[in-house]
């Protein structure tokens, strides 16, 4: 179940940037990002709800809980709004995507390994050092060709 879920919220995540690039000449990139923060907390507003008022759920939290929650609130509306930005500026989607998703995929990595005392297994560490790799020819080959 929990591969499934992954297997959704990477299609969620794929499209989301989709979308944004699709949007990206037809909005501001505030703008854009305003109405996407908007739709998503709507929905998400509305899943606590259903989980709270439907299905009895307590909503379990603790002020770091809610501190932590909202730097990331931050993380990611500054995302979007350079995402915006970016693809905006005619960057194609194929391009943009995965430098950006790789290059948080080593931020978070990092962070994990370094700062959260996480153990990767030395293949985890290869096919993330190879990720990296990865993305400096993807992004070689970006500048080349731009």
């Amino acid at each position: 179940m929990t591969y499934a879920l992954i297997a959704v919220a990477a299609l969620m995540f794929g499209l989301y940037n989709v979308f944004i690039k699709l949007s990206a000449d037809h909005i501001q990139a505030v703008l854009g990002a305003v109405v996407l923060q908007f739709v998503a907390a709507f929905m998400g507003l509305a899943w606590l709800a259903w989980l709270h008022l439907g299905q009895g759920q307590a909503l379990t939290h603790s002020p770091r809980g809610l501190t932590l929650a909202a730097m990331a609130g931050i993380a990611i509306g500054l995302v979007e709004i350079l995402t915006f930005v970016v693809y905006g500026r005619g960057l194609p989607v194929a391009v943009g995507n995965p430098l950006i998703i790789g290059g948080s995929l080593l931020v978070t990595t990092g962070v994990g390994v370094v700062l959260l005392r996480e153990a990767l297994s030395p293949v985890q560490l290869a096919a993330v050092g190879l990720i990296g790799l990865g993305i400096a020819a993807f992004a070689w080959e970006a500048a080349r060709q731009g």
